[in-house]
């Protein structure tokens, strides 16, 4: 078969078109001989090599030759899967035959120029290697953030390759404290326009999943990619969920904590208090403090608080503060008798 293209482009015999030209703007970009002054004779032949490779496996036509005479056949002319061709492509008559096609490697500088919308990796123009001038007034940044980013300024505008993706729609999704707790799952049905083979959008309806897990914070996103509206030459955007938490008529979350406050008497202060508390999983808890209580105390119960979201078995606290109502006025004898009883 000659060169494997396959091989070249470090791809599947299965690769897609996105794959195809993902494959080669990190091949190219790394192999471009302006980026390789020192070897730049194997770069410029890998770069070569690397260009053709994705010239005939991006062309549908081409590629089929390929996949069945091998290069030799692309090159040296084989009958064509069918008539016409753009391109590199050549097709004679040699007396009665058959058309015959006929493979010509584009210029690799070419395609890169096609592919990335400037001419060198360094920036502008060729800058010696011969790519040809670049875009207009512009600089290219590949080199300085690696083979993945790439941005011109020709004219003060960025310059990016292929469809544009549409910003995130971020929506909240509430949940109650007792949910957040134990977990649950939500349905939530949205509304949105895809587009058929003929370009014409059609609104949908679809219903999501959404496994909230236990521990869950707030703030937590949930993302459903390009679950947006479809448009002509845009990804649709992705569909992001937040967590919100819904207020609770008992707990407030600090964290993994779980605080309460309770409303007391200074005579349960100060002579001991029992608290009866209903946990978010239905539990009761009883929790005598023989103590007295002041108005900083706080009563820390272990792992009754909020699961650890990496390890849901794993609880924080239950803090309990206090809120203690003192008398607004006593009378004579109550004031001696306190006094009597704390003297003593």
């Amino acid at each position: 078969m000659g060169v494997d293209y396959y091989k070249l482009l470090q791809v599947d015999k299965s690769a897609t078109e996105d794959e195809l030209k993902k494959a080669y703007r990190k091949l190219a970009m790394k192999w471009h001989p302006d980026k390789n002054p020192t070897n730049k004779k194997e770069a410029e032949s890998k770069f070569k090599q690397i260009s053709e490779a994705y010239e005939v496996l991006s062309d549908p036509q081409k590629r089929a030759i390929y996949d069945q005479y091998g290069e030799e056949g692309l090159k040296g002319g084989m009958p064509p899967p069918d008539a016409g061709g753009p391109g590199g492509a050549t097709y004679f008559q040699t007396g009665d035959g058959p058309n015959v096609f006929r493979f010509n490697p584009r210029n690799a500088n070419d395609i890169f120029a096609e592919i990335f919308g400037f001419s060198s990796p360094m920036g502008g123009g060729m800058g010696g290697g011969g790519l040809g001038s670049g875009m207009r007034g512009g600089r290219s940044f590949g080199g300085m953030f690696g083979d993945e980013m790439f941005t011109s300024f020709g004219e003060g505008r960025p310059m990016s390759q292929g469809p544009r993706k549409a910003p995130p729609l971020e929506r909240k999704l509430p949940c109650s404290l007792e949910e957040l707790y134990k977990g649950t799952t939500k349905k939530m049905k949205i509304s949105r326009e895809i587009a058929d083979a003929s370009g014409r959008t059609l609104p949908v309806e679809e219903i999501l999943t959404i496994e909230v897990k236990p521990g869950w914070k707030k703030g937590t996103k949930i993302t459903f990619p390009e679950k947006g509206n479809e448009r002509p030459n845009e990804v649709p955007a992705d569909l992001v969920f937040i967590i919100d938490e819904k207020p609770h008529s008992t707990f407030t979350r600090d964290g993994n904590d779980l605080v309460v406050t309770q409303k007391i008497s200074l005579a349960e202060a100060l002579a001991g208090y029992t608290l009866h508390l209903t946990t978010l999983d239905g539990r009761t808890l009883t929790i005598p403090i023989n103590t007295v209580i002041h108005p900083d105390y706080e009563e820390i119960v272990p792992r009754e608080g909020m699961p650890i979201p990496k390890d849901p078995s794993k609880k924080g606290n239950l803090r309990v503060k206090f809120n203690i109502k003192f008398p607004t006025r006593l009378t004579s004898e109550q004031k001696a008798g306190i006094k009597k009883l704390l003297a003593a």
